[in-house]
C-alpha cells in the first residue's frame, strides 16, 4: 500500500497587473493569503510594486485604483520578489486563473539578475479556475472569482485589490477541494497549470 502526502499549505496569490500582456505590462500589486487546506489563515502579504520607470503606464485605473502616485514610494520589483519567494517558502503556489499570475511572476524573475527563488517556488501551480470549472463540466455557471464568492456565499470587499482577491479565492478553495473530495497532495496533480 502506498502512503498519500497529506495536502500542503496553499500559498494563494492575485496579482494586479498594468495589463494582460507579459510581454508589455508589468506587476503592480501583489497579494498573498497562506492557509490550511481548511481554509485557516496562516499568513497575510500584500505590496505594490515600484514602476521601472516614473511614466509608465498603470493601465485600467478605473479597475485596479492603483495610480503612478500611489506606486512612488513602494519597494522595488526585485526586493519584491526576493520576500514573495521567502513567504512562499514551500507553500503551494495556488491563483484563480494561475497561469495568468505565475506568467508574470516568471517574466518578472527571468529579468532579474541572479538566484531566483520564485522560479522554484512557482512549480507545480494549482489554479483554483480549473477546479471550479471541473466541478460544472457542462459549463452552466460562471467561474469568475466574484461569482464562486457569491456561490459559496464568500465576502470579496474590494474586487480587483490584490490582497482581497487572493483572501476571497482563499475561501473559496475548501469549497472546491471538498467539491472534488480532495484530502491528499496527490488528487491536487489534475488541477496544476504550467
Amino acid at each position: 500500500m502506498v502512503n498519500s502526502v497529506p495536502l500542503p499549505r496553499f500559498a494563494v496569490v492575485d496579482l494586479e497587473t498594468s495589463g494582460f500582456s507579459t510581454q508589455r505590462h508589468r506587476i503592480l500589486q501583489i497579494g498573498m493569503v497562506t492557509v490550511e487546506a481548511d481554509g485557516t489563515v496562516l499568513d497575510e502579504w500584500s505590496t505594490l510594486v515600484k514602476l521601472r520607470w516614473p511614466f509608465q503606464r498603470v493601465g485600467p485605473t478605473h479597475v485596479h485604483g492603483i495610480t503612478r502616485s500611489t506606486l512612488k514610494d513602494a519597494p522595488r520589483l526585485d526586493d519584491v520578489l526576493t520576500e514573495f519567494g521567502e513567504r512562499l517558502n514551500g507553500s503551494l503556489f495556488t491563483a484563480h486563473n494561475a497561469s495568468f499570475d505565475a506568467g508574470f511572476l516568471l517574466r518578472a524573475a527571468r529579468r532579474r539578475a541572479g538566484d531566483d527563488p520564485v522560479h522554484v517556488g512557482l512549480e507545480p501551480r494549482l489554479c483554483t479556475l480549473r477546479m471550479s470549472r471541473r466541478l460544472d463540466p457542462d459549463r452552466q455557471q460562471s467561474h469568475r472569482l466574484g461569482d464562486l464568492c457569491e456561490r459559496y456565499d464568500v465576502a470579496l470587499d474590494r474586487p480587483h485589490d490584490a490582497l482581497a482577491d487572493a483572501a476571497a479565492t482563499a475561501a473559496v478553495l475548501p469549497y472546491l477541494l471538498e467539491g472534488h473530495n480532495i484530502t491528499t497532495s496527490e488528487q491536487l496533480e489534475p488541477f496544476y497549470v504550467l
